[in-house]
């Protein structure tokens, strides 16, 4: 060919197609990659599928993912033929091309680019827009679910007298719908209006009309389709102003009408739902007129309409009719929103009784006896101890216990008692040894239950345990002791096959086993161990010698995960916590039902409400919610996950809760019902702590009934601050058996304090009964105290701890050397009138990494106590035996015999060379020593506080210079230590 650059001639070099090996090999790798690519897909589909097979709860996968796929193709569809419909009659209603302008000759070339590939550009632009909508319209699975299945609640909203089904069921499925219609109104306006301008339909510089006949009416009807729907709009915001938020009483969770919201949100949008009807049909008649002169009028007062009527005339409403006069004004919709939201949130029938705060018995020793029969209480704090139970109990490097344990009840000579109780779980960084085969093969499950109880400690401040040593011993019973379901079991197992597994060791050497449940999925199917190998993205799964017959993989181990999992319409409880039933170990996870649509209930926040101390210190106690905004809840749901087999059960627990039945239609046959619950499961049910504390929040505005106080803002009271630590977030509730004042007995229960917003002191005393089967279960009752007199809370009460002087000293030398003091749970319990509080002390000390229990803080009516035990100290405090000598009487200044009070500095010295003895025998591992170290310890500071009352009784005489400075170096300045991270 003749060169036709005009540049100088030579070699020419020819490119020539690929040779056929290079084109079969690029095809071969194409066809690779897209295979890769569609087993990817699958893999993640089918790991799925076989893991919800695996657990029965098929129908939950099935049910989800035909629902999505159904959504997905609908919407999509819909979205599709919209778009397209629109942008394939703008081209049929194009103009003919004749004289064209310089603006139509530029996009000429446009469409004479596109021209032999319209077809294929209008099925990408309507497949694009159908993929997007088709995906967003999928993930609406659950409001599609619940509108089509939703169960009437039987209660109507006191504004438009509706039931509450129509609000939590209905009316989010018509807002999706609307939403759709509108970007599917909008996509089509924007689509059209492009390809009526690239056709000359439309015209921005061209001389003449701006739009031709035929674009004029199609983009009115368009116009007047996205008015309408605004008009329909404006018809559903009437109803959305009962489930409605806004800034009310400075809260931004008020929900429902308020007297602005009746008397001119209301009729402002009806007046605007007319004037955009009639709109619309103005758009609609250009079908017929061709101008634009009337629809353009009609959607400028539709505008005006919106900002006078919808904006103006509501803000002057409230300034000049409600403002003035509030309290009158909102009074008739505050009681609305007050009976709705303590019937959203179960809390209707909650029993506030008036309590004086003090006690009205003279004779304190009297009360000695009736604190054990008023309470059980426990002074094995479960956030503290499980370093104490790991170091103790732990036995291999390879168990490891939950930071925080849990609290239950197990009899005892036929009694019920308060247990601390953790299981020995796998912990995969204490193997000796680690690689494929032992992460995931042969170190595989922990093994049994260990339990102490709550009330009492050993002679060396240790935990009394009821079930111990591995395996685990006690009274327990006997019970299936491996557990491959638990809190800290993250990782995947393969289990049952060639590879046998460490069960535990012994004085005789390593016990090994073979799984024989029959949990997870089987992996002797090559396509299974595939799909695995690429899910879990380790090929040694596909080909490795330690897979065979009779190999599963068991993942998704922890109990809330898999509860979770095999129902993804529940919101899950931060704690779970094991239970030993009927010879296993269950885990027991209470679950919710929630909605946002309760009309005139208050929202709130879960994330934030269920928060406390421990929840900033272990995420793992947080709340997993599927709906964090809420003004609906119940705890419709008590499930169970065996720790040997993994198997789920989900159990009916609200009989009545609308929300529950609505979800039991969508999903048959995965929730059991109540009475299929056994005698010894509902022995260890109890009232969920999220639950509580949500409510608990509410109970700090809503515990009043009447709308003049609520507005006055002068009852509202706050969740105190943990006082134990310095995390600043709110103190968590404590479990623990008492009885209230008006209960005959003592009852498994959930308690905590408040105190009014912006102080300190005691507002109330809240208590739950958590014993599950009992006709009490759930019934909240609160002690309101008196607001003319000052009764110490928490904070008040541990700054009263840490600033006695005497205590103060004995917190210095508990402190002394290497050693950490820890504050536990600060217990409350209504007593004749009073409050008594009780508090333990731990210290980790010297070589010792793990907290004993040394000493127990009780105060009452005025008297605080610091002793070694918590009869000790409960004795001193009511004077039971063994208290102080009462101070002399008035004038009366003769000092007490010398011989019978040594100084102050003496016993401090001794107690000083106890505890250097102690340390001294600590790290010489001489626990008899130590032992003895202690002992001389106690005796010292118990004659440390009897001189020191003596002394005060004759005003420091004799002892004067010794006597200790109100701040002893090292004690406390009125805040506890921090809790040291476990």
């Amino acid at each position: 060919m003749p060169d036709r650059g005009g540049g100088p001639t030579g070699p020419r070099i020819r490119v020539g197609r690929p040779s056929r090996r290079v084109r079969t090999l690029l095809m071969t790798l194409g066809v690779l990659a897209v295979l890769g690519m569609a087993f990817t897909m699958f893999a993640g589909f089918w790991t799925d599928w076989l893991w919800y097979r695996s657990v029965n709860y098929s129908s939950v996968f099935t049910t989800t993912l035909w629902t999505k796929i159904g959504l997905f193709f609908v919407f999509g569809l819909l979205m599709a033929l919209a778009v397209g419909f629109n942008i394939w009659l703008a081209h049929r209603l194009r103009p003919p091309l004749s004289a064209m302008s310089m603006e139509q000759q530029n996009l000429d070339r446009y469409r004479m680019g596109i021209a032999p590939y319209k077809k294929w550009l209008l099925l990408g632009i309507t497949a694009l827009v159908g993929l997007i909508a088709g995906a967003s319209a999928s993930g609406q699975w659950r409001t599609w679910l619940m509108w089509v299945n939703g169960v009437p609640f039987g209660e109507k909203d006191p504004q438009f007298k509706l039931d509450v089904s129509f609000y939590a069921f209905d009316l989010p499925w018509y807002r999706f719908l609307l939403g759709f219609g509108f970007a599917a109104a909008i996509l089509s306006v924007i689509a059209a209006a492009l390809t009526h301008y690239l056709y000359g339909g439309l015209r921005v510089t061209s001389p003449g009309a701006r739009a031709t006949a035929a674009a004029t009416g199609h983009l009115s009807v368009l116009i007047g389709v996205f008015v309408a729907l605004k008009a329909v709009a404006y018809w559903l915001d009437r109803y959305g102003l009962a489930v409605k938020s806004s800034d009310f009483r400075a809260t931004d969770n008020w929900t429902g009408l308020r007297y602005v919201d009746a008397n001119a949100y209301l009729p402002a949008k009806t007046i605007l739902f007319c004037i955009a009807v009639i709109c619309a049909l103005l758009f609609f008649a250009t079908l017929w007129r061709r101008t634009w002169q009337l629809p353009v009028i009609g959607f400028g007062l539709m505008v005006l309409s919106a900002i006078l009527i919808g904006g103006l005339y509501p803000a002057i409403v409230q300034k000049f009719q409600v403002q003035p006069n509030e309290q009158a004004k909102e009074a008739p919709y505050v009681e609305k929103n007050l009976e709705a939201t303590r019937k959203a949130y179960g809390i209707d029938g909650t029993k506030v009784t008036d309590y004086s705060g003090t006690s009205k018995t003279e004779d304190k020793t009297k009360l000695r006896d009736d604190v054990d029969s008023t309470a059980s209480v426990r002074i094995m704090d479960p956030n503290i101890v499980s370093p104490t139970f790991q170091q103790l109990q732990q036995i291999r490097n390879y168990y490891a216990f939950p930071t925080n344990l849990d609290v239950d009840r197990y009899a005892k000579d036929g009694k019920d008692q308060d247990t601390v109780i953790g299981l020995r779980e796998l912990n995969l960084a204490g193997i000796p040894k680690k690689n494929w085969i032992n992460n995931h093969f042969r170190y595989t499950h922990g093994y049994g239950a260990v339990a102490a109880e709550g009330t009492s400690a050993d002679a060396q401040g240790r935990p009394n345990f009821t079930e111990s040593d591995l395996p685990s011993e006690g009274d327990l019973g006997t019970y299936e002791q491996r557990v491959y379901y638990g809190e800290k079991t993250t990782t995947y197992s393969i289990v049952g096959g060639p590879q046998k597994e460490i069960d535990y060791s012994d004085d005789n050497g390593e016990k090994t086993t073979s799984y024989k449940g029959d949990s997870g999925v089987n992996l002797s199917n090559p396509v299974n161990r595939a799909a695995y190998a690429v899910a879990f993205g380790e090929p040694q799964i596909l080909y490795s010698g330690a897979i065979g017959d009779g190999s599963r993989i068991l993942y998704n181990r922890t109990p809330k995960e898999r509860v979770e999992s095999v129902a993804p319409w529940l919101t899950i409880d931060g704690d779970a916590y094991p239970a030993v039933v009927d010879g296993k170990i269950q885990w027991i996870v209470d679950a919710y039902t929630t909605t946002n649509g309760y009309p005139y209930s208050s929202r709130t926040t879960l994330g934030d409400t269920t928060a406390d101390s421990l929840t900033a210190t272990n995420d793992s106690r947080a709340v997993v919610a599927q709906q964090n905004q809420v003004n609906y809840i119940r705890n419709s749901v008590k499930a169970t996950v065996d720790a040997y087999t993994g198997k789920v059960k989900l159990y009916q627990w609200d009989t009545k809760d609308p929300v529950l039945k609505t979800w039991m239609k969508a999903f048959p046959n995965t929730v059991e019902p109540k009475s299929d619950i056994s005698k010894p499961l509902m022995d260890h049910l109890r009232y969920p702590q999220d639950l509580f504390k949500v409510q608990r929040e509410l109970l700090t505005r809503y515990h009043v009934k009447d709308a003049t106080t609520f507005l006055s803002g002068s009852e509202v009271w706050q969740v105190p601050d943990d006082p134990t630590n310095r995390s600043g977030s709110a103190v968590p509730p404590y479990y623990l058996s008492m009885k209230m004042p008006d209960q005959q007995a003592q009852a498994f229960s959930l308690t905590t304090t408040f105190t009014p917003n912006g102080r300190d002191n005691l507002s109330a005393f809240m208590a739950v009964d958590a014993e599950a089967g009992t006709s009490d279960y759930g019934k909240i009752r609160i002690l309101k105290l008196p607001t003319n007199t000052t009764v110490n809370g928490p904070k008040q009460v541990q700054s009263q701890f840490n600033s006695q002087e005497d205590i103060a000293e004995s917190i210095r030398l508990l402190r002394g050397g290497d050693s950490e003091v820890e504050y536990g749970n600060l217990l409350t319990v209504p007593l004749d009138g009073g409050l008594l509080y009780v508090e333990p002390v731990y210290v980790r000390g010297g070589g010792l990494k793990y907290p004993l229990l040394r000493k127990v803080l009780v105060t009452y009516g005025g008297q605080t106590a610091f002793e070694n035990t918590l009869d000790e100290a409960l004795n001193k405090v009511f004077g039971a035996e063994g208290a102080s000598p009462e101070p002399p009487a008035d004038g009366d200044t003769t000092p007490p015999p010398t011989s019978d009070n040594p100084t102050v500095q003496q016993a401090l010295e001794d107690a000083q060379k106890a505890f250097d003895a102690g340390q001294d025998a600590l790290k010489k591992n001489d626990w008899e020593a130590y032992g003895k170290a202690q002992k001389d310890l106690e005796d010292a500071l118990r004659r440390a506080e009897d001189a020191q009352a003596a002394e005060s009784r004759t005003g420091g005489a004799g002892g004067g210079e010794n006597k200790p400075s109100d701040k002893p170096s090292g004690s406390p300045s009125g805040s506890p230590s921090p809790k040291p991270s476990s």
